[in-house]
């Protein structure tokens, strides 16, 4: 294929940022996009293909946008770029990062970082109910936790009540020491991490001793009306129909759940059906739910994440042919 060459600058400032350390983020836009990128001050030269120049220049671009906001580059985000150049307009992907949720006790903005996410956070904020699927890594309780959090100090809600269903995976909580919230607390860990992080440690365990951050197994949830709430129920692949349809119609006035889970990780006993597969075919459709399925680039984490992800649904796929 011939070889073209393309010219484009940079402001010098923001060179080293969109490079990253080693000029790793460039090494990775060369591999992918098949070019060659050559710095000289602020005038880049790549040499490629049409396509692979055409993507390399709109990455570029978008980076420079992103580091003018100023956004921290990370691996992430130069990985999302370089996978969504082709079917997406990057200017929609760069107005993402404008969406602003909370900030950390140490500072850091939440904020979603992939197209699905920020259509995740949209739900939330027009739905009462809201139900996000998707494999690890995509945000999905992470992302609800910081708009419960959100909402709650904007007085939107008068509590937080986070749950689970108390299901093992391959592992017993009967064998663990302790009475019934010793042997819970591990399996909730998780949530409180999250909470810990956005809220602080401080803040959170004042707050759970007012009542007012509830964390807690989904059996506790039985016979209770629920008002004025943000509830997030977690890990809901895991849930009976049964269990799925008392949660649903605990939900009181003024609350708003979001309901999260992976339908590739159940951990229910064989030929128990899923209430979260359940629900989201019984419920699609209705006025004010929600439903997001997120994919493998929605993955925020280390990118290996993604990867094992793929690799397991190849060979799930196999396996089902």
């Amino acid at each position: 294929m011939s070889q073209i060459e393309k010219k484009m600058q940079i402001d010098n400032q923001y060179i080293g940022i969109i490079f990253g350390q080693f000029d790793s983020n460039i090494k990775k836009i060369e591999q992918i996009c098949h070019v060659q990128i050559v710095n000289r001050g602020d005038d880049i030269k790549i040499i490629g293909t049409q396509k692979g120049v055409t993507n390399a220049e709109n990455v570029l671009h978008s980076l420079e946008v992103l580091a003018k906001k100023g956004e921290e580059i990370t691996e992430q985000n130069v990985t999302y770029l370089l996978q969504t150049v082709e079917q997406n307009d990057l200017t929609e992907i760069e107005k993402i990062y404008d969406d602003f949720i909370c900030m950390t006790v140490n500072g850091r903005p939440v904020k979603p970082k992939t197209l699905g996410q920020q259509k995740y956070i949209d739900l939330i904020k027009k739905n009462t109910i809201i139900f996000g699927v998707g494999p690890a890594g995509t945000g999905k309780t992470y992302l609800a936790m910081a708009m419960a959090i959100t909402a709650f100090k904007n007085e939107e809600v008068n509590r937080i009540i986070l749950t689970r269903p108390a299901i093992e995976a391959g592992e017993k909580l009967g064998f663990l020491p302790g009475d019934l919230q010793q042997k819970v607390d591990p399996y909730l860990r998780p949530l409180y991490d999250a909470l810990h992080e956005i809220m602080g440690a401080d803040t959170f365990m004042k707050n759970m001793e007012k009542g007012l951050i509830e964390v807690a197994p989904l059996a506790y949830m039985r016979g209770r009306t629920l008002d004025n709430a943000f509830i997030v129920l977690d890990e809901a692949q895991n849930t009976t129909p049964e269990q799925m349809k008392m949660f649903l119609t605990r939900i009181g006035y003024g609350s708003k759940a979001v309901i999260t889970g992976d339908l590739t990780q159940i951990d229910l006993a064989e030929g128990k059906r899923s209430g979260l597969l359940e629900a989201i075919k019984i419920l699609s459709g209705i006025e004010d739910i929600g439903i997001i399925t997120l994919t493998n680039k929605d993955v925020v984490r280390h990118p290996l994440v993604q990867k094992i992800i793929q690799a397991y649904e190849k060979f799930e796929n196999r396996k089902r042919k």
